[in-house]
């Protein structure tokens, strides 16, 4: 069976879970985990990408991000291709660390984000790394600590989490480590985990009795969220890649969305496809950037190659070009 798509979207919020190959470890010891959690706050940073919530196993990891200017698979892919050429590096190893693709979940925002947010930093408790809430306080490889205000991690979305809870910071301070405390005796919860609405209906069994009745419930697993939410994603996706399918299907390529952002900004093709510090010049290519990536779903090496330039440079192109496509409303396709 072929595997489903991801739904992604800038302002989506993704519940993402990633594991060892077999189940093995990802961290062995401390300096694996430090480095990992300097690797993603420089990511998050770089890319612009909000986390709410994150934990560290030793075989697996939890995050709770929203995307920003980068769609969310550039930003795993950073993220995991970095651990795992380091962690093979350190000890001495190769092959894959991990297991399949990350799972990722999107998310309706309310009423689940600060539910997800107690789920995740409670990882390290069902996994038995910590025994009560002072040990949880102190422990550094999940974001509660940053929430308690015990340990600070600037690339954190602190504020949205405890802003959901008070609008007074102490006061919301408070209420977080309340929250958290009276999860502990909560187990897993599968409503949480991805199709959560028909979990929570009972499974198909209940909903095809609400058909019955009229009600026609949709649920994917790759969605948290209530009907209407699912389906909206669902559309939204569907109509994303519908978009994609036809410009390739239509034969508009790199070179011709190159063509495409001179005649915007009325310059050469190839003044474009060359280095040059001329705002102009820097401008088309940009909304060309923008447009191989986002729009024919080239990834930045690939144009980075074409280029003649890293890929760090064409991820900041990307983020240019997207500002001009939105504010001059540029179009890859010719209206004419």
């Amino acid at each position: 069976m072929p595997r489903s798509s991801r739904i992604d979207s800038p302002g989506a919020l993704h519940h993402i879970i990633f594991r060892g190959i077999d189940r093995r470890k990802i961290f062995r010891d401390d300096e694996d985990r430090d480095n990992f959690v300097d690797r993603l706050g420089r990511i998050l940073t770089d890319t612009g990408t909000p986390c709410f919530a994150w934990a560290l196993i030793p075989n697996h990891v939890h995050l709770l991000i929203r995307t920003g200017k980068t769609p969310l698979s550039r930003v795993m892919r950073r993220l995991l291709t970095g651990h795992a050429v380091w962690f093979n590096r350190r000890h001495h190893r190769h092959g894959h660390v991990f297991q399949n693709r990350y799972k990722s979940i999107l998310c309706q925002e309310d009423p689940y984000l600060v539910e997800l947010v107690r789920y995740i930093h409670l990882n390290p408790k069902r996994a038995k790394l910590i025994k009560n809430m002072k040990e949880l306080d102190e422990y550094p490889y999940s974001g509660h600590s940053a929430l308690a205000g015990t340990i600070e991690h600037p690339w954190q979305d602190t504020e949205t989490v405890l802003r959901r809870l008070s609008d007074d910071p102490e006061q919301a301070q408070k209420q977080y480590h309340t929250f958290i405390a009276d999860g502990f005796r909560m187990g897993k919860r599968d409503d949480l985990i991805g199709g959560g609405l028909l979990r929570s209906l009972g499974g198909w069994v209940s909903v095809k009795e609400l058909r019955k009745d009229g009600i026609r419930m949709v649920s994917d697993e790759r969605i948290l969220g209530d009907s209407d939410f699912v389906a909206e994603a669902l559309r939204k996706a569907e109509e994303d890649l519908e978009k994609k399918t036809r410009l390739i299907r239509e034969g508009l390529n790199v070179r011709k969305a190159a063509e495409r952002a001179a005649t915007l900004f009325d310059l050469p093709v190839d003044d474009i496809l060359r280095p040059s510090k001329s705002p102009l010049r820097s401008q088309a290519r940009s909304v060309f950037c923008y447009w191989a990536v986002r729009e024919l779903d080239h990834s930045t090496t690939s144009v980075a190659r074409y280029l003649g330039l890293s890929q760090s440079a064409i991820s900041k192109a990307v983020m240019r070009g997207e500002r001009l496509v939105h504010d001059s409303d540029f179009q890859l396709e010719d209206r004419k």
